[in-house]
């Protein structure tokens, strides 16, 4: 197989301007998530996709690649899957563009899902990580997702899902982690097929999959990701790089 990653990146940013092109221990954080990503050894390519020449040149000039995107996207999967349209490629892992501390160990297990999938049934795998704590499970930023007995994808909701009415039942709650490992055919499929009402009522691109019928196979993590979303969060990167 041939397994390359993309860093799909946006100059702009609702919470925090121009966050990727911040100062981060004399390189800015989109050059030290493309640096990462390439160091974790587990891609035969590495790409930037991305709507601004800035971004564009600074990977280009530290001797990365970068793919400029044409359109306008509303998701990072419409942004990768315009950017590996013509590459030859079997599968597409999704590195968050905001994370320069990436961990190798859960980016490998998201890889043995399609090593050991000879079948090929499933079209893409994520993370997720336990949450237990009340105020986590409400939380409609924390995005939560149940799986059926072999870990496939049943439903995501930003809602308490399952709700507690039996709250003895033994329910573990789910939230979802971002980071997305695709058969190229499947990203292809969304990339082509219209948003439908669940996407468009949650607000959550990875319902577009399981509307149309993709299997998404759920690889359960302790990792937390260190995002940037803030300055607060910069502060402390700068901190730890």
């Amino acid at each position: 197989m041939k397994i390359i990653a993309v860093i799909p990146a946006r100059y702009a940013s609702t919470r925090f301007h121009a966050k990727l092109m911040q100062d981060l221990g004399g390189k800015t954080v989109i050059t030290r998530t493309y640096e990462a990503a390439v160091s974790t050894q587990l891609f035969d390519d590495v790409f930037v996709a991305t709507d601004s020449k800035l971004i564009f040149d600074e990977i280009v000039s530290n001797g990365g690649k970068a793919i400029m995107s044409k359109k306008e996207h509303e998701s990072g999967s419409d942004r990768i899957a315009e950017a590996v349209e013509d590459l030859d490629v079997d599968i597409v892992v999704n590195v968050q563009g905001d994370e320069p501390f990436i961990n190798k160990e859960p980016l490998e297990k998201l890889l043995e899902v399609f090593r050991n999938d000879e079948a090929r049934q499933i079209d893409l795998a994520s993370l997720m990580r336990e949450i237990k704590d009340k105020e986590e499970i409400a939380n409609p930023n924390n995005v939560k997702v149940i799986v059926d007995q072999s870990g496939l994808a049943l439903y995501f909701s930003r809602s308490v899902i399952p709700y507690p009415r039996d709250e003895n039942a033994g329910v573990r709650y789910f939230q979802h982690i971002g980071i997305y490992a695709f058969r190229k055919p499947a990203l292809m499929d969304f990339y082509s097929l219209p948003m439908k009402s669940l996407e468009a009522s949650e607000k959550l691109e990875q319902l577009r999959y399981l509307e149309y019928g993709k299997k998404i196979k759920m690889v359960e993590t302790t990792h937390v990701g260190i995002g940037i979303d803030t300055v607060e969060d910069l502060e402390k990167a700068r901190k730890l790089v």
